[in-house]
């Protein structure tokens, strides 16, 4: 078995934040988190193009798409669900939702396992649609709905890579923090605070 290799499967998911950037460069929010993540999938948009030649496969080249990224919250709440869709809010509260434009939004959030260690992954640049809104009626037995989002992330520019990228990863062991404000920072654009929730 490898050394430095840590082959402990993940149990839990945590610590999931957004920043949403405005029309404006400059108008750019404090990252915000959204609690009870249940469930997350990411996914990379790749496919295998094959040239042929002599009855055989002569050459093959990777094409490169989005990451998606589908999202599972307890309860994805009315004010966030405004920032993420770009929503629009009346004086009396009240949200709207037309044919909205959303924001560009940045992601992070923590796969985490039963020592304490974590796995950071982080997504700069991405668009949320707005998803299906459904309910059920109560019956004899209680059941808890939930919150559904879906995104697509795109390459952008991020500090310490010559190339554009889509996705960051890191791996803290417990108690460390060093990948997990790496990430923060590229992400987000600025240091973790230690306030920060």
């Amino acid at each position: 078995m490898a050394k430095g290799k840590n082959y402990k499967a993940f149990t839990g998911l945590d610590e999931f934040y957004y920043q949403t950037e405005g029309s404006d460069i400059n108008a750019v929010t404090d990252p915000e988190r959204i609690k009870y993540l249940q469930e997350i999938s990411v996914s990379k948009d790749q496919e295998i193009e094959k040239a042929y030649g002599d009855n055989q496969v002569a050459e093959m080249a990777v094409t490169n798409g989005t990451v998606e990224v589908e999202a599972g919250f307890h309860k994805l709440p009315l004010e966030d669900r405004t920032k993420l869709f770009g929503l629009e809010k009346s004086e009396d509260g009240i949200v709207a939702v037309g044919n909205d434009t959303p924001p560009y939004v940045a992601v992070m959030f923590a796969k985490t396992m039963e020592g304490g260690a974590r796995e950071y992954v982080g997504l700069k640049k991405g668009l949320f649609t707005f998803p299906e809104d459904e309910g059920n009626t109560k019956e004899d037995s209680v059941e808890f709905g939930s919150s559904s989002a879906t995104a697509e992330f795109m390459e952008d520019d991020i500090e310490g890579f010559d190339e554009p990228k889509t996705m960051l990863l890191g791996h803290d062991e417990k108690g460390s923090t060093k990948s997990r404000d790496a990430i923060w920072a590229a992400i987000f654009g600025e240091p973790k605070g230690d306030d920060t929730p």
